[in-house]
């Protein structure tokens, strides 16, 4: 699914499929997704746990362990920024080889969704963020600090000088996805990737994570990917929206497409389940059952037994992508011919 823009994309994530091969059969974790994202633009990508958010953004990052994991298929296209635009397949690369290394931290950053397992608890925070920008940067040690240093101030640290001497566990968790985030920024990366940046956050510091993201955004000037289920926090920051179910991308489009005028069913669902501050006399209705199991071959839409609109066809084919209007594209069998549209009650 792709942005209507046209802007010209910073990366374009072509039918990516990403598959894991366990003694249990194989799990297809990503099914052909596409999507592109715009220099400068931040994506949403949204859905329940197990949908094949993180595997996306870890096969960006060519990070997908090997065996079991394995991409099968795709393109994933990235308009390298530092190279004068070149243009190269992360598909094709050696997950292990000096290019991919290149590209991961140096041109692109990934926030983890836990940053006391992502952090090494044996080394202080100041010496973790320095070795990064001495890899990608070229600086020497006492040079690397000074960056270091620099980048906890700016993520709003207090006493950055006296922190970079710190170990992750004598930090708070917001100062430690504060941390990540630095890291992640260290050195100026075209697309920065965040991986569920709020989960295990309190609501004020998720507000003040958002912030600070936002912020850094405008000062570096970086493309994101949000990878998240909380549709709070897409809304305030993604100006794209791609809904994943089941390894798929089910509806993509505008922010205002998405929350305003969802059209696939589970999209409409989300929302319904989700509670929205000003909504009058709210009541939360929950997605009835479960998500098939991630080894189980589907002929038709994945979301057939979940979906208080199935039809005959919804389980025997799959749905083709339908423009419902200007960006807003959707996966849904509703869609076709003089079927009605989804509304949100």
């Amino acid at each position: 699914m792709n942005s209507g823009n046209g802007a010209e994309p910073i990366l374009e994530v072509k039918n990516l499929k990403t598959h894991f091969f366990t003694d249990k059969g194989v799990v297809q974790a990503v099914k052909g997704v596409d999507f592109t994202l715009a220099n400068g633009q931040t994506l949403g990508i949204v859905g329940e746990s197990g949908c094949g958010k993180s595997v996306t953004a870890s096969s960006i990052m060519q990070l997908i362990k090997s065996p079991p994991g394995k991409i099968v298929d795709g393109e994933i296209i990235f308009r390298r920024q530092k190279r004068r635009a070149e243009t190269i397949d992360i598909a094709q690369l050696d997950p292990k080889g000096v290019e991919m290394r290149s590209i991961r931290g140096g041109e692109i950053s990934m926030i983890f969704q836990e940053p006391m397992t992502s952090l090494n608890p044996l080394h202080p925070v100041g010496r973790q963020i320095a070795e990064v920008v001495e890899l990608h940067q070229g600086l020497g040690r006492s040079e690397s600090i000074k960056v270091a240093i620099e980048m906890l101030d700016r993520v709003r640290i207090a006493d950055p000088a006296e922190r970079v001497k710190q170990y992750p566990h004598q930090l708070s968790g917001g100062m430690r996805q504060r941390v990540m985030i630095a890291l992640a920024l260290s050195c100026n990366p075209s697309i920065l990737i965040a991986d569920e940046p709020t989960t295990a956050l309190d609501v004020t510091i998720q507000a003040q994570i958002i912030d600070l993201m936002e912020k850094l955004q405008d000062d570096f000037g970086s493309s994101i990917i949000i990878i998240t289920h909380n549709l709070g926090v897409v809304s305030q920051m993604a100006d794209h929206v791609a809904v994943m179910y089941f390894g798929r991308i089910v509806e993509y489009g505008t922010v205002t497409d998405i929350f305003r005028n969802p059209q696939h069913p589970y999209t409409v669902g989300l929302l319904q389940s989700i509670p929205v501050l000003g909504r009058r006399k709210e009541i939360l209705v929950p997605i009835e059952g479960i998500v098939p199991n991630a080894t189980t071959e589907i002929a038709g839409c994945a979301f057939a037994d979940r979906c208080p609109h199935v039809m005959a066809k919804c389980r025997r084919h799959l749905p083709p992508i339908t423009t419902v209007a200007g960006e807003h594209q959707v996966a849904c069998w509703l869609h076709e011919g003089d079927a009605a549209k989804v509304e949100v009650a």
